[in-house]
């Protein structure tokens, strides 16, 4: 299901439209940190036009698919930026995954071309077996460029700028490949009215203000990093790059840099509060956080709110379907003075450019606290699922997305979920969809049958648990079995822990029953699901 470039004749809100703002007031003003190296705007907007120019040159076109596999840098924002210059749809893709995972995803995309940094270099030769579709592989890493691999450096001195085609807003920005409940990859097709519709609604609530220093230290392949590049783009604020999460360097970037915003999953607040170097550093500069991605204890929200009392704090729900935007926990929810008793663990109130519904299994509305499924519709509801046209329209109903996600609705209208119709795990803000882990561990030889749920995790928010059933006159120990599937899936989706059982408990229609293999690991938690 591809999407059709001629469907609006009008321009509207593009990727770039931010950047070209800042170019026009700001041009000498720094866009980018990565390191040692700092680039302003002007120097910024060169590169990317270059960068456009190169990868036209490769044959990149209006609706092409251009992959990245990398850790965050400020190459990663020109690639961004870059790709949608020439009409081309970014393909980020979670660096996690095992080679075989990103071979499915280059193959179900028709990705051609391909950018990597030193740490995946070592990756493109499996990568080049296993899709025969791929092209061209670009490297801008620090270190020698690989055989086979084009330089970016190279293409950017080597080419003239182009100008930016300025694309249509019900384009596709970007595909983002979710894990599947029926074992498939799905690619949800973002436009750019569904990324900068969601960025837009998170600057109006206050975040990202005037004179905005973000520190991207989530991955900048997850969408809940790409709302904070949006917003700062938006603003005409700028990026910080931290490479790979360490709670001592991310303090060190804020004070450095006077970091003034931050957004970071609950794993990553949980392990910055744990290290002396955080705690003690000087952090007076940051105005805002937001959290996603998972739902935070109320302890942790405390600590962060006595360590960082004069910072704004907001949580986010979403999902890869909504541009990640769905509802808001505002920081007057998490301010101990105006906070309302029950509401902190709650997903807040719609953002102003969503709607909500609770609704039954036949669509109708349900009471003020009564249990359905959560549905939303809004300018950042997905187009599609990438040539899945079937999914998605079981997804996309009369123009609601049905999330998946089951909630209730209080008389003020704040969003409370508490469970999952869809067998999905958040584990440290990452989806981990069941049936993929049990797959892994179905193929163990000494298993018969198993389920995988998520259990509660202080450092998590969710751990991925096993229940398996054994062959006759067969053990198994955690250890084994974390080695057999770290063959198969990507490291974070591996089971931390394990139970062995006789048998599993079956509904009258033959179904596992994961709510009772959930219950004793859930029972008197204020919140079924993380």
């Amino acid at each position: 299901m591809k999407q059709n470039s001629t469907a609006k004749a009008a321009m509207g809100s593009g990727f770039t439209d931010g950047f070209h703002r800042a170019l026009q007031i700001s041009p000498d003003k720094i866009a980018a940190i990565c390191g040692e190296r700092k680039r302003s705007f002007a120097e910024l907007g060169n590169r990317v036009s270059r960068l456009a120019s190169a990868l036209k040159d490769l044959g990149v076109r209006r609706d092409s698919v251009v992959g990245a596999v990398a850790l965050n840098s400020d190459n990663y924002l020109e690639y961004y930026l870059a790709v949608p210059w020439i009409g081309g749809i970014v393909n980020p893709i979670n660096f996690r995954w095992t080679a075989d995972e990103i071979a499915y995803c280059l193959n179900d995309s028709g990705c051609r071309v391909l950018f990597v940094d030193d740490m995946f270099a070592k990756l493109v030769p499996a990568l080049r077996a296993a899709c025969a579709g791929l092209e061209t592989v670009i490297f801008w890493g620090d270190g020698a460029t690989p055989e086979g691999c084009l330089s970016m450096e190279e293409l950017i001195d080597n080419a003239s700028p182009v100008d930016d085609v300025r694309v249509q807003e019900d384009d596709v920005y970007g595909l983002f490949y979710t894990g599947g409940t029926t074992g498939r990859s799905k690619g949800v097709m973002l436009t750019h009215r569904n990324i900068t519709a969601s960025g837009f609604s998170i600057l109006a609530e206050g975040a990202f203000g005037l004179g905005a220093v973000a520190l991207h230290a989530a991955p900048m392949f997850h969408l809940a990093d790409l709302m904070g590049t949006i917003c700062t783009l938006l603003r005409g604020g700028t990026h910080v790059m931290l490479p790979g999460f360490d709670p001592a360097r991310l303090a060190a970037l804020v004070a450095e840099h006077k970091v003034t915003d931050l957004l970071l999953v609950p794993a990553m607040i949980q392990a910055c509060l744990a290290n002396p170097a955080f705690v003690g550093a000087d952090l007076s500069s940051v105005r805002g956080l937001l959290y996603g991605a998972s739902p935070a204890p109320q302890t942790l929200l405390d600590a962060i709110l006595r360590a960082l009392p004069d910072v704004a704090v907001r949580q986010v729900y979403g999902m890869t379907e909504t541009a990640a935007t769905i509802s808001m926990l505002r920081a007057v929810d998490h301010a101990p003075q105006t906070r309302v008793e029950g509401r902190i663990r709650s997903a807040g109130t719609s953002f102003m450019h969503t709607q909500l519904r609770i609704l039954d299994a036949e669509g109708q509305e349900q009471p003020r606290g009564e249990v359905g499924e959560i549905v939303v519709r809004g300018p950042n509801v997905m187009k599609g699922y990438w040539n899945q046209p079937e999914v998605t329209e079981k997804a996309l109903r009369n123009g609601w997305l049905w999330t998946g996600d089951m909630g209730f609705m209080d008389q003020g209208g704040y969003v409370h979920i508490v469970d999952r119709s869809k067998d999905m795990i958040i584990s440290g803000g990452e989806n981990i969809y069941s049936i993929e882990v049990e797959n892994a561990v179905a193929s163990h030889p000494s298993v018969a049958s198993c389920a995988v749920i998520g259990i509660p995790s202080d450092e998590w928010g969710e751990a991925v648990h096993a229940v398996v059933v054994l062959r006759p006159e067969q053990s198994l120990e955690l250890d084994g079995l974390i080695a057999h599937c770290r063959q198969v899936i990507a490291g974070y989706k591996v089971p931390r822990s394990l139970s062995v059982t006789a048998a599993l408990p079956i509904s009258g229609a033959g179904k596992v029953l994961k709510t009772e293999l959930r219950k004793p690991y859930w029972d008197g938690r204020d919140r079924v699901v993380n």
